[in-house]
């Protein structure tokens, strides 16, 4: 069964908080007991209901509603002005070019623009800004790619690239595609990166020379559930979702010692710094220069000796590295972060692989067309080689379900 999202924006805080995390008490949770002498009936908290370890991904029934339909793609040979129509407004410049003329490549609509050779009500724009029902659109002459080939005629290497996508599906309907992206795999290209989700999803153009699109993002070595959308109206669907909060995550990560309290908010304002090698994210105050206001709540699950402690992660904000710069804050950074791991001489228990111990374990999200999509991605071979070593029981109660969504 689904659970509704409740859609709040949190208030910016006028100072950091404190660098203990703060406790958070479940929703409907009466004053904690010890555990011996309680009420009978009562269950604790941490224990209140059993979590099967494969969550099969679930949508509901959902009403089909009729797609509009397309407009037609004509070939520019001279310079032409068009008006954004009812279905196009809000849209971004780039979406627009790519709705417009289906196969037109990435890198040509990035040119046209950056060139100003395309305008909008006679004026220069930028390739992420939205357009309005009625402005008018100054379009120069495109070249269209050719079409892609045919599934049944992809390259070998193609063939490849598509089969390890669907061993990667965790869930996929006619809209929306969630990947269980395994650690390693970047989500998008950068400098020298040869391969990408982002890349591999050229394999799976339509005929229409559209391609699937990125929702959101996590960082290279973060294995876990990836939502894609296959249709422009799921891609603004879906970015609304996230944009507005309805999406709730939930992380999991192995971190040194014992977190106190055991489940806590974290709340911190974060800003980018940059160094010619590295950009991490660090802890910043209210007013700061590109300072954003981040929430984490974290729950302890299960500890192997207090030495190591497994824990559930629930982001409220988004920001970059967020999970990770917060648990370093509050003193216990995440196993194998290359980046935010923080303690000196600290030795990794023998068995344990040096690799980030974080997973993207669970999406929960409204379907564009009606439903709920909740989809959960098991632990990667790493987690799961330190979780038998541990003997942690990943089918254990995650106590993160009862944590606020705001």
């Amino acid at each position: 069964m689904s659970r509704r999202i409740k859609r709040m924006n949190p208030k910016p805080r006028e100072r950091d908080e404190h660098k203990e995390a703060r406790p958070f008490k479940a929703r409907g949770a009466s004053k904690a007991s010890p555990r011996s002498g309680a009420k009978p009936g009562t269950k604790p908290p941490r224990f209140a209901g059993e979590r099967a370890e494969r969550r099969a991904p679930k949508v509901a029934a959902p009403e089909t509603p009729v797609p509009a339909k397309p407009v037609e793609a004509l070939l520019p040979t001279k310079v032409q002005t068009v008006e954004v129509t009812a279905d196009e407004n809000n849209m971004r410049v780039d979406r627009f070019l790519e709705a417009r003329f289906p196969g037109l490549s990435f890198s040509h609509i990035q040119r046209v623009v950056r060139k100003g050779e395309l305008r909008v009500d006679g004026k220069r724009v930028d390739s992420k800004d939205r357009l309005e029902e009625g402005q008018s659109v100054r379009i120069p002459p495109l070249k269209l790619d050719a079409p892609k080939a045919a599934a049944g005629s992809l390259s070998e290497a193609a063939q490849k690239t598509l089969a390890a996508l669907k061993e990667m599906t965790i869930y996929e309907d006619d809209d929306v595609l969630v990947l269980n992206k395994p650690a390693g795999l970047a989500v998008q290209g950068g400098s020298g990166m040869t391969r990408h989700i982002d890349q591999m999803l050229e394999v799976m153009r339509d005929s229409k020379g559209q391609k699937p699109r990125l929702v959101h993002r996590i960082d290279r070595e973060t294995s876990g559930c990836l939502l894609i959308a296959k249709t422009r109206f799921a891609a603004s669907y879906l970015t609304g979702a996230f944009r507005e909060r309805s999406a709730r995550k939930t992380y999991w990560a192995l971190v040194p010692g014992l977190p106190k309290p055991k489940q806590g908010r974290i709340s911190t304002f974060l800003a980018k710094e940059e160094s010619e090698d590295d950009t991490i994210m660090r802890i910043a105050q209210h007013g700061d220069e590109g300072a954003s206001h981040a929430v984490t709540y974290y729950a302890v699950v299960e500890t192997a000796g207090n030495k190591l402690t497994w824990v559930s992660l629930k982001p409220v904000t988004g920001r970059t590295h967020q999970l990770r710069a917060h648990m370093a804050h509050i003193g216990h950074p995440i196993v194998g972060d290359p980046k935010y791991f923080n303690i000196e001489n600290w030795q990794l228990p023998g068995g344990l692989q040096n690799r980030l111990h974080l997973l993207a374990r669970r999406i929960v999200i409204p379907h564009p067309r009606g439903g709920v999509i909740d989809a959960t991605a098991p632990l990667p071979p790493h987690m799961q080689q330190s979780w038998n070593l541990l003997g942690l029981d990943a089918s254990r109660f995650d106590p993160i379900e009862n944590a606020p969504e705001e």
